[in-house]
């Protein structure tokens, strides 16, 4: 899809993994210094990414000068510089409880894990596929202490398709669910939340216009943030759904798609 690009957006959002990174995680100097000088040019910015307040520590010279970043799929808005959750939505007990039932009835090799404000809690046959240190094992997600902000599945008996497409037929309306990439990984928020609900928020605290803002995605994750903006990206590498829904296909993250699109505004508003 091709649409009319405005000159000069008011906001820049972009997604991370598969998007502004690169295959391997990695970033590229281009790219820091494409932020960089549309920042500089008076374009807000700010990155939507499924991953938890956690991983972004590493990633300071993409967070940009404001360094507010909206992780796990828009379950909470963190403070990246002041490492300082900020908002969250988690998904609430009574919820929780009934959707984890009706998910243990329809997959029963099903396994959980839960991102929430201390961090990552995982059942004890949860494959972390990361390997994280410092994670809590627990027997049932059920034993959380508090609601999580985004609620992780797997299963080892179901292809990956299958097990999502079941998750979310089971989940219905009560919450969304996700797919960022992930193999086999079902991320599930609470009713409502979406990177796109999220910036909408933030931007009618700013003033902003969502036709004012532009956005780049890769994953079916980033389809709610990609039809929200006024002006769309998807980047060469992005899931069919995703370059089909985007006003714009661009250059692959290898190839810093985003930086190339950043350097054209920033060469057109200096001239």
């Amino acid at each position: 899809m091709t649409a009319a690009t405005p000159t000069r957006p008011r906001l820049v959002v972009s997604d991370l993994d598969g998007t502004l990174l690169r295959t391997d995680a990695s970033f590229s100097a281009r790219t820091v210094a494409a932020v960089e000088a549309v920042q500089a040019a008076g374009i807000q910015w700010i990155v939507a990414t499924a991953r938890p307040p956690r991983w972004m520590h590493g990633l300071l010279p993409l967070v940009g000068l404001e360094g507010v970043a909206v992780c796990s799929n828009g379950a909470f808005v963190y403070d990246v510089h002041g490492r300082l959750i900020l908002d969250e939505r988690p998904i609430v007990e009574g919820v929780l409880s009934v959707l984890v039932a009706d998910l243990r009835a329809a997959v029963p090799d099903i396994a959980f894990a839960a991102e929430a404000r201390a961090g990552l809690t995982r059942e004890s046959h949860f494959d972390d596929v990361h390997r994280e240190v410092d994670v809590a094992v627990i027997d049932d997600v059920l034993e959380l202490p508090a609601p999580p902000g985004k609620l992780l599945a797997r299963s080892s008996d179901l292809e990956a398709a299958e097990f999502i497409d079941l998750v979310t037929d089971v989940t219905g309306d009560r919450a969304v669910v996700a797919y960022s990439g992930a193999t086999g990984l079902a991320e599930i928020s609470a009713a409502g939340v979406t990177k796109a609900a999220v910036l909408d928020e933030l931007c009618r605290e700013r003033d902003i216009d969502p036709r004012d803002v532009w956005a780049f995605g890769d994953m079916p994750n980033d389809l709610a943030m990609l039809h929200w903006a006024g002006t769309s990206y998807a980047v060469a590498n992005a899931h069919p759904d995703v370059q089909a829904a985007a006003d714009h296909v661009v250059a692959s993250n290898d190839e810093d798609g985003v930086a190339k699109v950043l350097e054209s505004l920033s060469e057109t508003l200096s001239r």
